[in-house]
């Protein structure tokens, strides 16, 4: 298994938070999963093929620092984007990514 971690922070005047939502903006899911999708490419040196499970359990504010955490064996890389406030680690997002195959790879 191998483990590779990351900030994504957003910054407040990111283009996709004025629709999302006005007045009350947060960081759209997608755009957390691009991230992860992006570290996991470039960390595996393969692409991803799959979303197999993307869950989003709290939202996560302009500008606020998270830690996302990958770990991944042979086609699959489970994911688990973390903040902290008032001290203690709050989930924002999980998941599970189907990787295709190193390329030269005969399977």
């Amino acid at each position: 298994m191998t483990l590779i971690e990351f900030e994504i922070r957003v910054a407040a005047d990111h283009p996709s938070l004025a629709g999302h939502f006005p007045g009350q903006p947060i960081v759209p899911g997608v755009l957390l999963l691009d991230q992860v999708l992006s570290a996991a490419g470039q960390a595996t040196g393969t692409t991803v093929l799959q979303v197999v499970q993307a869950k989003f359990t709290s939202a996560l504010q302009p500008g606020e620092a998270a830690m996302a955490r990958c770990e991944w064996s042979d086609d699959r890389l489970s994911f688990r984007v973390t903040t902290a406030r008032t001290g203690q680690a709050v989930a924002v997002a999980s998941g599970s990514l189907k990787l295709a195959p190193p390329t030269g790879s005969s399977t």
